[in-house]
């Protein structure tokens, strides 16, 4: 019984999840109030806020669960050398993107439909984690790349890692804005071997 309470309740949360996260991306969040979300769920709010503290808390654990595959995947790939697990990771990510309607919708519900306002501020703390954690990864990767000869020395990996992140967060951007613009998953190949082709120029860039 207890078995069954545990999975009842697994459910329940799922339910909230999925009502909140189709609502959030069809009115916005702002739009979006609790009421809104347990009707949709088919569960009352007593039982929204038995799984959630607030409207935030249920938008970051909407994102965490799309992020954290995410980054545990990105983290299991700093074993590989250098430029091959960097290159390795940002093709799952495109293709992630690209493929899975999940991913694809709450990406949109982060970057298009959340203002970063009253009892929503919160989230603004958990996309700046998640930013910080992807430069960390990359930050990592590049290091390794650069003690390999594969990257020059001339310029700190966070700062290198900082400019792709911001080409990546472009791509993604600007991709769901309009997905039949381009092919992400080629555009965004061809993108970040063209900017780690130009990090062999850096040791020219900083003599600048």
């Amino acid at each position: 019984m207890a078995r069954k309470t545990k999975e009842e309740a697994l459910a329940t949360r799922a339910s909230i999840l999925d009502a909140a996260e189709l609502l959030f991306h069809r009115q916005g969040v702002s739009r979006t109030s609790l009421h809104d979300i347990a009707a949709a769920a088919g569960v009352t709010r007593g039982a929204v806020y038995w799984h959630f503290k607030d409207k935030a808390d249920v938008f970051t654990q909407m994102m965490d669960r799309v992020c954290l595959p995410v980054e545990e995947g990105g983290a299991a790939l700093m074993a590989d050398a250098g430029l091959v697990g960097l290159r390795t990771h940002l093709d799952e990510v495109f293709a992630l993107v690209t493929h899975d309607e999940q991913a694809r919708r709450v990406l949109e519900i982060a970057t298009q439909k959340v203002e970063y306002v009253d009892e929503l501020l919160a989230v603004r703390s958990r996309h700046l984690e998640v930013r910080d954690g992807h430069v960390a990864r990359l930050a990592e990767l590049l290091e390794k790349a650069q003690a390999q000869g594969e990257v020059p020395r001339q310029r700190p990996a966070r700062e290198l890692a900082l400019g792709l992140h911001a080409v990546v967060d472009g791509l993604l951007h600007n991709w769901l804005l309009d997905p039949s613009a381009f092919d992400l998953q080629r555009v965004g190949r061809m993108t970040v071997a063209v900017y780690l082709a130009g990090l062999a120029d850096a040791q020219a860039c900083s003599a600048a």
